[in-house]
């Protein structure tokens, strides 16, 4: 009967896999929603740059704006290496960053005319040439690195080279104190460099590979208190660890924002991996009790809690390392208003440091409380495009890493705005891809990469089908 059936059954075309002439089409078609935004982002990036020379200046210098054209001519080879080793990259990542960074080196721009330095030694033209080293960094990552899992092999190596990281700026003779924070480092008379940016990326890889490889032992066991479950003690070795490593961070380096991002990291990824929350309530009344204890005992840290909670309090203000940066700073937000005075029409010199740790307030004096209303939606974007990335990979390892890198971004950004606006005390932490900082840039262009190559490998992995 079923030979007959069969048999007489009409020849029918043999019919392709559900979905395969989408899956041929949407690459392209993503790749060319990329390269129509990259436009719009240079288009933006370049308006940025005449409208400071005509609001500042009078007239159009063309020196920043052939490097902007240099700088937009490798961010568009960067497009062109997604196309063949990423085509199913998200489109949006790139985009944003290239917005952001032009966006960034447009205001440190307009400090330098500010400051009469708008030569080819001005900290513009530095952060160009530093934003074209990290999009080149980002090139050779996605070159180097097709496919994310095999970071998973180098887990430990990635800890270890975070440790080492750290531990540079001690080094005597390599470490550079700068602003009361030691954390950078130089060689002679060669540019200084913040490693601990770079170890932020180890260590995401690191407690990536870590919790899969010890999820178990720290989600099921444990012993329940009404209606949470808390670890043992045994298992409470990680948690103390990175406690240590942060205050640390705060003792030895003075640096509350480097070590609340450590922190804040590891204790993210760690309830990403468990679903426990007794972990971060756990982290949160060891890091607060932590910083409430180093802001009675060490000087850098009281200072800190002062100029944030009795800002306007003329002692704190006329003091030596008081909150005048602070106050000054929420003077130029208020000056701003809605809509801004105008890019190269406002005063964001009078701030001290207006190019990296208070370039929100220079951005939002004349661009308005809509333009960084705008900023935030960027970051709001890339944050989400990249949690989204994590979540939808099928391997935890690539969901841990993707969720870190994102979150690296968002708590930096929450930590530095938060102290510019006086929601938390002030940190030294810079604003990513804004601010001025070439350790920053690499890392975050790194980030960008690794996302990329994230997005492209989530989407080439093999479903499971239940049928």
């Amino acid at each position: 009967m079923s030979n007959s059936r069969a048999a007489d059954a009409p020849a029918r075309a043999p019919r392709s896999k559900p979905g395969s002439a989408r899956r041929l089409h949407l690459p392209q078609k993503m790749r060319n929603v990329e390269l129509f935004l990259l436009i719009v982002a240079c288009g933006i990036n370049a308006s940025a740059v005449v409208l400071v020379q005509l609001g500042a200046l009078g007239h159009i210098d063309t020196t920043l704006v052939v490097l902007g054209a240099g700088l937009s001519g490798l961010v568009l080879c960067l497009h062109i290496v997604l196309r063949f080793v990423a085509r199913d990259a998200d489109p949006f990542i790139l985009p944003i960053a290239t917005l952001l960074n032009g966006i960034g080196i447009a205001m440190i721009y307009r400090i330098d005319i500010a400051n009469g330095d708008a030569g080819w030694n001005s900290a513009a033209v530095r952060q160009t040439v530093w934003s074209g080293l990290a999009i080149a960094c980002a090139i050779t990552v996605m070159l180097v690195i097709r496919n994310h899992r095999v970071l998973f092999r180098y887990t430990y190596v990635s800890g270890f080279v975070a440790v080492v990281l750290l531990l540079l700026p001690l080094v005597p003779g390599l470490g550079r104190e700068v602003s009361g924070a030691r954390v950078w480092i130089g060689i002679g008379s060669f540019a200084t460099f913040q490693p601990g940016e770079i170890a932020k990326i180890a260590l995401a890889i690191f407690f990536a590979g870590y919790l899969v490889r010890n999820r178990d032992s720290l989600s099921m066991v444990g012993r329940r208190v009404l209606w949470m479950k808390f670890p043992r003690l045994r298992d409470l070795g990680p948690i103390l660890v990175l406690w240590a490593l942060s205050m640390s961070v705060i003792i030895f380096q003075r640096d509350l924002g480097t070590a609340l991002l450590y922190f804040g990291l590891f204790l993210v990824m760690l309830y990403i991996a468990t679903g426990r929350l007794s972990w971060v309530l756990l982290g949160m009344t060891l890091f607060i009790g932590g910083a409430i204890i180093a802001s009675q005992t060490l000087d850098y840290v009281h200072g800190r809690f002062q100029n944030w909670l009795d800002a306007l309090n003329p002692d704190v203000y006329n003091a030596d390392g008081g909150s005048y940066q602070l106050v000054q700073g929420l003077f130029g937000l208020a000056k701003g208003g809605l809509l801004g005075t105008g890019l190269g029409q406002g005063r964001p010199e009078i701030t001290p440091v207006p190019q990296s740790d208070y370039i929100i307030a220079s951005l939002g004096e004349e661009l308005g409380l809509a333009g960084l209303f705008a900023i935030l939606a960027l970051y709001l974007l890339f944050v989400a495009r990249g949690i989204r990335i994590g979540f939808a990979g099928h391997d935890d390892f690539g969901k841990l890493l993707g969720v870190g890198l994102s979150f690296v971004v968002a708590l930096q950004c929450f930590i530095v705005i938060g102290g510019v606006t006086r929601v938390i005390p002030l940190t030294g932490l810079t604003t990513p891809f804004l601010a001025a900082g070439g350790s920053s840039l690499v890392a975050n262009w790194i980030i960008v990469a690794l996302l990329l190559r994230l997005s492209d490998t989530i989407r080439n992995q093999p479903r499971l089908v239940v049928c």
